[in-house]
């Protein structure tokens, strides 16, 4: 035998043996050998074709900028606006209604990506135009409304060539050079993706507090420094119509207007724990279009307006804090499952409260103000009008009477516990979500499991499998609150569809794919081993 034949089947037998262990992570391994002697072997294993192009890998491949970030950020409201809209098929217009004192501003527009790195690409402007001091509205006595009316509009024709995505309308006032963002999102209603990702807007808009009223007692009342006040009543309504307000931790301010896409709205001095300003959704976006996954970009007002934002695609993605639910948007979702339609849920706290939506009466929009009487279900209209066919759409948790519908039966797991910051613990090994990641059970995932973490609450399917099973307590406080623990669980099931459904259990599981944000309101999380699990979950899904 020649030496080149004996290396050649030596390297043979490697590559089949290779190939063998390879499966899933709960099969047998496999006896393979080596050719007989005087046989010739098999061809090499060629390697695996690079990602197919999209537009998502065609995008990412232009010129990226930093210029989208703020510099002077505008935290005494020098210059803010809003969106007619939360979303826009590409080629269609949206309108920018803009709040300054200044006697001009500029617009610049940017898509948000990763753009090797520098995470955003310009695709207008810096336009001129003439600034317009606008009117506040006081909010409504009864339910503490603020939904404005302004004027003078500018006009943004999106391009037909715009790629769907998140985008930043970044706002620069002449006076003192102030800045803030308008947030909305570029559909293309045409195209078919592998997966739609969905920008929570309802829960970025029931924690604005801009106009001295969220669906929460902070920013409802008397301005404390940052707009942070407890104990006040929290809004029963909320608008579209108005600004997203600034971070109520000052180190985050550099995310004003842009909703909690790149900071929350936690009041980090106020909360009986300390947690991180930091966002979760940008970390989840810059990642996906790192790898050039295959994405479509909606909001969840879209998704409550038509479930054919879900037609022409395999995989609904929901990432980080996804809290707030219209009736419409579980039917859509759930109808997608039904017909095979996978869903991956990147976060926790999802599906928690439902919520309404109405037409402005200030600007006649439909789908524009949110109604969430949340603690207070029992002063909403629709549970004290004694009429029993619509009490399925009482603004309560889903999980609580009348509505009766326990968000876990979809998404596997619930919400559980605030205020955490800690560790996943692996416990089942095994599953081939853990394939190529080296974890055993025990194993951690130091830094994932938080601010809000779910678990296994007895609704789930009966197919679920639990793959990660994590202590969660409360952080220490400086008031002596007795901390609460729970057990928070990472998921999977299948649906009798043949839809499959994941669950990380944690708000804060896109911390372990993307530093943005680290160190500036955060340690770094990074982890392969979650990166590998998202490729994983992806690459199935």
């Amino acid at each position: 035998m020649s030496k080149t034949m004996y290396l050649s089947m030596i390297l043979a037998g490697f590559v089949l043996l290779t190939a063998a262990c390879g499966g899933e992570g709960d099969s047998p391994p496999q006896v393979v050998s080596s050719p007989p002697p005087g046989e010739s072997s098999p061809p090499p294993v060629e390697p695996p074709p690079p990602p197919v192009a999209n537009a998502i890998t065609r995008e990412n491949q232009l010129a990226g900028t930093t210029e989208w970030k703020l510099t002077a950020p505008a935290t005494n409201r020098e210059i803010e606006g809003y969106a007619s809209a939360t979303s826009v098929n590409h080629g269609d217009r949206i309108r920018l209604y803009v709040n300054t004192t200044a006697s001009s501003y500029t617009i610049e527009v940017f898509r948000m990506g990763w753009y090797g790195g520098l995470g955003g690409r310009r695709v207008m402007g810096p336009v001129q135009v003439a600034g317009t001091q606008q009117i506040v509205p006081a909010p409504d006595p009864a339910t503490g409304l603020v939904d404005c009316d302004w004027i003078n509009p500018f006009t943004l024709v999106t391009g037909e060539n715009w790629t769907s995505g998140v985008y930043l309308a970044k706002l620069t006032e002449s006076a003192n050079d102030k800045q803030s963002y308008i947030i909305f999102v570029v559909r293309n209603d045409e195209a078919s993706s592998h997966y739609v990702f969905e920008l929570p807007v309802t829960t970025y808009q029931a924690y604005n507090y801009w106009g001295g009223k969220s669906m929460y007692s902070y920013g409802s009342g008397t301005q404390l420094p940052w707009g942070s006040s407890r104990g006040t009543p929290p809004a029963f309504k909320v608008s579209f119509n108005r600004p997203y307000a600034r971070s109520t931790n000052p180190p985050a301010a550099f995310g004003m207007g842009a909703g909690e896409f790149l900071t929350n709205y936690f009041p980090v001095v106020e909360l009986r724990a300390t947690i991180s300003s930091a966002g979760w959704d940008y970390n989840m976006v810059r990642w996906l279009e790192k790898d050039g996954y295959d994405v479509r970009y909606v909001t969840n007002i879209d998704l409550h307006v038509s479930s054919t934002v879900l037609a022409h695609a395999r995989t609904y993605l929901s990432s980080g804090h996804n809290e707030y639910w219209s009736w419409e948007m579980r039917e859509n979702v759930t109808a997608f499952r039904g017909s095979g339609g996978n869903l991956i849920f990147f976060g926790a706290n999802a599906m928690y409260w439902q919520v309404r939506l109405e037409r402005s009466l200030a600007t006649g929009t439909e789908h524009r103000v949110m109604v969430g009487w949340k603690e207070r279900f029992r002063q909403d209209p629709l549970f004290t009008d004694g009429i029993a066919s619509n009490d399925h759409l009482v603004t309560s948790r889903w999980r609580d009477s009348p509505v009766s519908r326990p968000e876990d039966a979809v998404i596997g797991v619930r919400y559980m516990l605030p205020f955490i910051d800690g560790d996943m613990v692996v416990s089942n090994a095994s599953h081939w979500v853990f394939q190529n990641t080296g974890l055993q059970n025990g194993s951690l995932l130091p830094g994932l499991l938080g601010y809000e973490v779910d678990g296994i609450a007895g609704n789930q399917p009966p197919t679920t499998e639990i793959l990660c099973t994590s202590s969660a307590t409360e952080l220490p406080n400086a008031d002596n609150h007795v901390l609460d623990s729970t057990t928070s669980h990472m998921t999977l099931y299948t649906w009798p569809s043949g839809a499959q459904v994941f669950a990380t259990g944690t708000v804060q599981w896109s911390w372990g794919l993307d530093d943005y944000n680290a160190p500036q309101l955060r340690s770094s999380r990074i982890n392969p081993a979650a990166i590998q699990i998202t490729k994983n979950v992806l690459s199935r899904f």
